[in-house]
């Protein structure tokens, strides 16, 4: 049974002084949830220390920037242990921020978790499509 999550660091941080206008990946969950059935759990996955913008930083950097950030709340682990978990994300640059979302999960017991993305991000450059 799958259980779908939410990318984290799309809701909005007023703790940290920054917060966003829209959310595409909740908006995006949201669908799959009414499509699919399957629930959706938007709140799991919490920051726990204030990032930096990944704007401009280096794929190493940006995985500095994100590890140890994100973590499942502990009223919610529940909803996390043992199940399989899809995590959606609007777009896939380096994947470092979902590396730490999905390796929170891992810790809190998740059985798997998949990634959906709906856009990647190519450096046309090193990779053409």
């Amino acid at each position: 049974m799958y259980t779908i999550a939410q990318h984290c660091p799309t809701l909005p941080n007023t703790a940290f002084g920054w917060s966003r206008r829209y959310n595409q990946s909740g908006a995006l969950a949201r669908a799959i949830e009414r499509q699919s059935g399957v629930k959706l759990t938007s709140e799991a996955l919490r920051r726990v220390r204030p990032t930096q913008q990944q704007i401009g930083l280096s794929r190493s950097q940006r995985a500095s920037n994100v590890q140890g950030a994100f973590k499942v709340a502990a009223d919610r682990t529940a909803e996390i242990q043992g199940r399989r978990i899809v995590l959606i994300d609007d777009v896939l640059t380096t994947g470092a921020t979902v590396d730490a979302c999905a390796r929170a999960l891992l810790r809190a017991k998740a059985a798997q978790v998949d990634v959906l993305v709906f856009a990647r991000v190519v450096d046309t450059f090193k990779a053409p499509i």
